[in-house]
């Protein structure tokens, strides 16, 4: 009775212990004892950005290169685009301003956001298929934002996205139909865009986690403002040019500096 007594008991042990067989016990701590029990568990919550304690960064993307020659569109492959333009059309790939600073650079902040939280605006950002060309060639979409595809001309477009974060499409829109509506869900820096049926249309898309961006325009400046004090990373992409990386801390009610250069 002995023997089938302690036998009963190092199977009750077993069932609880695994993998002690032998009849060896568990040391203390060890097993699943030894696991993070789950009230130890933290989940910190994100921040929200305080106005009042807010700054801003801003400057001017600069060119000092060649300009080189201009690369021209020829739309004769279809008599719908090429009728839509009395002048010559150019490649937007390198835009150089009057004053020697670039167009459509994407100007972001790349680090220093993470312990904030940001809504997802419920405004549409809108990409434009006018005149058989792209109108934003390059803009910005937070994550989750809603984009808005518009066929403004009188033949069919093939709008094909190529992400490496996101879900592809490729979808066609005929004249005068209905909007084609998209998401990005994972932040991308950039996301290419053409057209399948007219290869001269390109765009490019920044997917974005926060509000901080931007596009330059005609004067190549930038700002983004209500950032919350920190130290940051902000990056500047052009198309052709490749990015550039700066350092910028950003104290309550300080406007700072950070300009770009490219081609010196």
């Amino acid at each position: 009775m002995r023997f089938l007594g302690t036998c009963f008991v190092w199977l009750v042990t077993g069932a609880i212990f695994v993998g002690c067989g032998g009849g060896e016990q568990a040391s203390p701590g060890s097993g699943d004892a030894a696991e993070t029990p789950a009230e130890k568990v933290v989940v910190s919550e994100k921040r929200q950005v305080d106005p009042a304690t807010t700054g801003s960064v801003s400057g001017k993307i600069n060119y000092a290169g060649k300009a080189g020659r201009k690369s021209r569109i020829r739309m004769n492959a279809d008599p719908n685009c090429a009728k839509q333009h009395q002048s010559p059309i150019y490649a937007a790939d390198l835009k150089i301003n009057d004053n020697g600073t670039l167009h459509n650079a994407f100007v972001w902040v790349s680090s220093g956001l993470e312990g904030y939280a940001f809504d997802t605006p419920s405004e549409a950002v809108e990409l434009h298929q006018k005149g058989c060309v792209y109108e934003p060639h390059v803009l910005g979409i937070q994550t989750g934002q809603n984009l808005n595809v518009l066929n403004h001309d009188g033949t069919t477009h093939n709008i094909n996205p190529s992400p490496a974060q996101n879900r592809d499409w490729n979808i066609s829109q005929a004249p005068n139909s209905a909007p084609i509506v998209k998401k990005f869900a994972r932040a991308e820096i950039m996301i290419p865009v053409k057209c399948n049926v007219h290869p001269w249309m390109k765009s490019y898309i920044g997917v974005v986690p926060h509000p901080y961006f931007t596009i330059t325009g005609a004067d190549g400046s930038f700002e983004l403002k209500g950032l919350p004090p920190g130290e940051y990373t902000v990056e500047s992409w052009h198309e052709k040019l490749g990015v550039q990386k700066q350092t910028v801390t950003v104290s309550s009610g300080e406007a700072q500096t950070a300009d770009f250069s490219y081609g010196s």
